[in-house]
Formats: structure tokens, sequence, C-alpha cells
């Protein structure tokens, strides 16, 4: 698509988001709730709100950064502009999903050991340190286990044509190298 279609398309998600945020603030203003009731975890509206506009504003930056990093991994590999939108179609469905089970899983240790949450901030910081010391974003699949157990148990075809992850070909599986990006953008991700 064009710029002037993705720049009213984000535009779009955008505002809808906010109304959302609108939402957030009156159900917990109790506007909807009836009175005397009071909203989950006893948050005001302004708190709520709060909450879901930075937890939306780190999304979003999260989501610009993928960015980058998927033209890194396209750069690296090659990837012909014809063939990106299939990869980043099933690379973000891949994500949300990986999202909603590290998500639900997190939830759960949480819920049961709530000194976990040490845990998990160690793992964050030491992650937002990495990213903010790191000169440049570099591309390493020889080093991804996940691409190395790939190659090791299927052959890997020289060409991203035909543009399917998987082909058959001297009536063996081969993947192709469409796959090898994918797997690096999800394990990446």
């Amino acid at each position: 698509i064009g710029m002037k279609e993705a720049g009213a398309l984000s535009a779009m998600w955008i505002a809808l988001a906010l109304c959302f945020n609108l939402f957030v603030y009156f159900m917990y203003e109790n506007q909807w709730l009836g009175a005397g009731q009071t909203g989950a975890r006893g948050l005001s509206g302004n708190e709520a709100a709060l909450q879901f506009l930075a937890g939306y504003l780190v999304e979003e930056s999260l989501s610009v950064d993928n960015i980058f990093v998927f033209v890194v991994i396209f750069s690296y590999f090659g990837v012909p502009a014809k063939y990106q939108h299939k990869i980043l179609f099933w690379g973000i469905l891949g994500a949300i999903i990986m999202r909603f089970a590290f998500i639900v899983t997190g939830s759960v240790l949480i819920a049961r050991f709530e000194w976990i949450l040490y845990i998990f901030g160690v793992i964050l910081i030491a992650s937002g340190w990495k990213m903010m010391m790191q000169q440049e974003m570099e591309v390493h699949p020889e080093k991804n286990i996940f691409i190395r157990l790939a190659k090791k148990w299927f052959p890997v075809t020289e060409s991203f044509d035909p543009p399917r992850f998987f082909i058959r070909k001297d009536g063996r599986l081969w993947i192709t190298p469409l796959l090898i990006v994918l797997i690096t953008v999800e394990t990446t991700d």
C-alpha cells in the first residue's frame, strides 16, 4: 500500500485505541458499572486510562522497533518485495499467538509465585540494557538454534520461488528460504 493509505490506516487504528482508552476511563469511573461499584483492582478512571495508554505506547514503540528488525532481516536474506507481505502476515500471526501464550503463562506464574515478578523485572532490565548498548541491529541466523535444527532436518532450496514454505522435490520435503526468514522473524521477536 502507499504512504497515504498507510497513514490513514495508522490514524484510524490509533484513533480506535484512543476511543477505547476513553471507554476504559469511563468504565472505571463507575459511569457504566452502576452506583456504589468500583472498577477492577480498585483503580480510578484516571489510573486505569493511564495504565492502558502506557501499555499501548509501549506496544506501539515495540512495533516500530520491529519494523527496523524486519528491514534488517529482509535485506540480510535478500527477500524480494513481493514475498515480504507473506512473511510479515505469518510472522505477526505467530507473534500474536506467542504473546498470548507468554501472557497466559506469565499470569499463571505470577498468580502462583508472586516473587517471580523480580525475576521478570531482572530479565526486562537486562534486555533493555542490551538493546540500549547495541550499536546496530545485526542478524546472525547461523547462530539461531531453530534455523540450525530446520536445516539439519530438511534440505533447503536455493530460490524463493515458488513462494511457499515447503515444497516436494525429488520425493523429499524441502524447506524454502521463506521458511528460514519466517523462523528468523519469529525467534527474533
